[in-house]
């Protein structure tokens, strides 16, 4: 294998403005860790590090929510975040968070460094400012319509819904999210990473430099960008929350959290370095690294483009040789949602399905959302569970263990003569180290991980095409021999299981006594210091427990889960969305006020749509012909998902006539026809009485 001996590996840094879900795990922290523990099993140096993110605007916004100071938000929920983390066994070398003395320290130095070498442009911009709070709004403050795609719920910086990156001004009908009231522009002067000036070098080192080896979601998201041009990108902002910029004239300011935030990998590795004795140097300046970003796909940009931006303006850091985006995870059906309660905790998991953390890591990396979203059911973990862990893995090591303790006494029998069928069998197992390592390596996890159960159904196979059970009666001396092959399937089992389970790979270890027999067995392989590896003896030595050798009494691995375990968690979540629904129906708060005149200005007209099509790469508008009266126009209209084209031909509509022309994704969009919920939330027209009312007809 060649592969350098050091390993960065990080996770993106969570938010601390709620706890973690299943989302979270199945698309950054389980792929993370299962990579990490298995180059830790292949006797590599490791960093995994992560972090709370605790200067992010969401933090603030959740604050005032709440009522409280975002000292004390962060500190509640990097507690339960961290916790979480443990539970599932996510095996970080160390977990910081950005309030940390030691990340201040770093971040402002490598400000500072950038800055007094000149990689900064500063200028005078407008920026938008909330006149009722008083205060300039940072880009997550910012809600309002994306211009790429129609998107009505776009943040300032990033449209979640096309993954677009922007900045808040482009947006359309923009609000604020502290008070709700629009926004107005105002001079604000900041410091600015220009990456125009990296145009070139990006396109060279990601584009041609990592075309045939990253992902293509992010490899096609990256070129997007570039392929667009590059603008510069503010890196402070005018909030009292975060790192104070460190120079003059930086009164008032902090960093901006995405310059901030990454720095924090390198933060958190100093602080691992200090606890441990270690130089953490090498793990970020040394060429033999290989560093590696686990992150969701609305990360990429950040990790691909602007952090390599600005570790090449510093100058003495590598930089990532991987960054293996996922896609999004789903939950039954519907888009996971903090806000709206849309989602699995996994605190609150642990509450109902106590001692099941690899079920849960094993469901969701079955599902893994690799190259496109995917939907986690209830059903399917439950199908999962019984028909895959319990029904396979574990009938196989129940099985081994019991029929050993009960012919020898729990003691590995001597084998006779293999034959041909245990040769091929041993000959399959000894294959299947380097099947699973090499799907690993190219971060398929999901593939992986059906390899390691191929290991189990081989085993199965064997047992029930051998059936000791039988052949006990007329030839013990076959059955020792099946026995001692069968339990080396199940102690290979132990260790190829170990980065996807950690916790059933150590209770399979306890009930084999794998971790001594092992030593035993490979005492001789690791003197010297040979670079042999758990892993690797598995298709290198003969015995991974030897001919009498003790093991323990059986345990169940895996436990069924109920129908009733599972209806409840489905009523759950139908209680949550009639929560959901119940909270649509109320009457939102009234807004500013508006005078007679700012009414008068509004030209409200009576209108037919004659003309409705899909509007190409957009799944949510709708490109319209209507007859106003006074001419037909086109109009975008962001209701694809609530109405097909050839339904609304013919169906009269109130439009604003007058609303500035603004272009979505190409096409100006000439007014807006006004629509409203019903109580399902359904998107539903303003329709005027259509008995006699002629188009053109003014709305007072």
């Amino acid at each position: 294998m060649n592969s350098p001996k050091r390993y960065t590996i990080t996770a993106a840094l969570p938010y601390t403005n709620g706890p973690i879900h299943i989302g979270h795990l199945a698309g950054v922290y389980v792929p993370a860790d299962i990579y990490a523990r298995f180059m830790r099993m292949q006797g590599r140096e490791v960093a995994f590090v992560c972090g709370s993110d605790e200067h992010g605007v969401p933090i603030t916004i959740k604050a005032k929510k709440e009522g409280v100071s975002p000292q004390d938000v962060v500190d509640k929920y990097h507690k339960i975040i961290k916790e979480s983390f443990e539970d599932f066994g996510i095996s970080f070398d160390n977990y910081s968070r950005t309030s940390a003395e030691v990340h201040h320290k770093t971040a402002s130095e490598f400000f500072k460094k950038l800055y007094d070498a000149g990689k900064f442009t500063e200028e005078t911009t407008q920026q938008l400012y909330d006149e009722k709070a008083e205060q300039f709004l940072a880009d997550r403050f910012v809600v309002g319509t994306c211009p790429k795609c129609g998107y009505e719920e776009s943040y300032g910086d990033q449209c979640e819904k096309c993954g677009t990156s922007h900045n808040a001004t482009d947006l359309i009908n923009p609000k604020s999210a502290i008070t709700g009231s629009k926004p107005v522009l105002k001079e604000t002067r900041h410091w600015f990473l220009p990456l125009d000036q990296y145009e070139s070098w990006l396109n060279e080192w990601i584009l041609e430099g990592h075309k045939k080896d990253w992902k293509s979601n992010v490899y096609g998201q990256v070129k997007s960008w570039i392929d667009d041009g590059l603008r510069p990108r503010a890196v402070t902002r005018d909030l009292d929350w975060g790192i104070p910029v460190p120079v003059e004239g930086g009164e008032g300011k902090v960093l901006y959290v995405w310059f901030d935030a990454p720095i924090g990998y390198i933060s958190s590795t100093k602080e691992w370095a200090e606890k441990t004795g270690k130089d953490w140097e090498p793990f970020w300046k040394n060429e033999d690294t290989k560093l590696v970003h686990f992150i969701g796909k609305d990360n990429i940009v950040f990790h691909c483009v602007i952090f390599p931006a600005m570790l090449k303006a510093e100058g003495s850091y590598v930089l990532p040789e991987n960054v293996p985006a996922n896609e999004f995870l789903n939950l039954e059906g519907n888009k996971l949602s903090t806000s709206k309660n849309w989602a699995v905790w996994l605190h609150e998991y642990l509450e109902e399905f106590p001692g099941q953390q690899d079920v849960l890591r094993y469901a969701l990396t079955a599902n893994a959302p690799e190259t496109k979203d995917n939907d986690f059911t209830w059903k399917d973990f439950q199908a999962r569970n019984n028909n895959e862990l319990v029904a396979i893995f574990g009938n196989f090591i129940n099985r081994v263990v019991v029929l050993t303790n009960k012919y020898y006494d729990g003691i590995v029998p001597e084998p006779g003569e293999f034959s041909e069928v245990d040769e091929q069998t041993l000959a399959e197992l000894k294959a299947y180290p380097a099947v699973i390592a090499s799907s690993i390596e190219r971060y398929r996890f999901r593939e992986a991980q059906g390899e390691l159960m191929n290991v189990a159904r081989l085993g199965n196979k064997y047992l029930a095409d051998e059936e000791p059970w039988k052949l006990i009666k007329t030839d013990e001396e076959r059955v020792k021999t099946i026995m001692y092959v069968a339990l080396q399937i199940a102690s290979a089992l132990a260790s190829l299981s170990e980065p996807f389970l950690p916790y059933t790979a150590e209770k399979l270890k306890r009930m084999l006594d794998y971790g001594k027999a092992s030593s035993e067995a490979t005492a001789v392989a690791f003197e010297g210091d040979s670079g042999e590896n758990e892993w690797e003896q598995i298709n290198k030595e003969s015995s991974l427990v030897p001919e009498g050798h003790q093991i323990g009494k059986g345990e169940l691995l895996f436990s069924k889960v109920e129908d009733e375990q599972i209806q409840k968690q489905l009523d759950k979540l139908e209680a949550t969305k009639a929560a959901n629904i119940a909270d649509n129906k109320k009457a939102e708060p009234q807004k500013e006020i508006a005078t007679f005149e700012d009414f008068s200005k509004m030209d409200l007209r009576v209108g037919t749509i004659v003309e409705a099509g899909k509007m190409p790469k957009a799944n949510k508008l709708l490109v319209l012909k209507v007859d106003t009266g006074l001419d037909v126009r086109t109009i975008v209209s962001g209701i694809a998902e609530s109405f097909k084209p050839e339904d609304i031909i013919g169906k009269k509509v109130t439009v604003l006539v007058n609303l500035a022309p603004r272009k979505l994704r190409g096409v100006e969009s000439e007014g807006m026809i006004l629509m409203t919920e019903n109580a399902d939330g359904k998107l539903v027209f303003l329709n005027p009485d259509e008995d006699g009312v002629k188009n053109g007809t003014v709305i007072s």
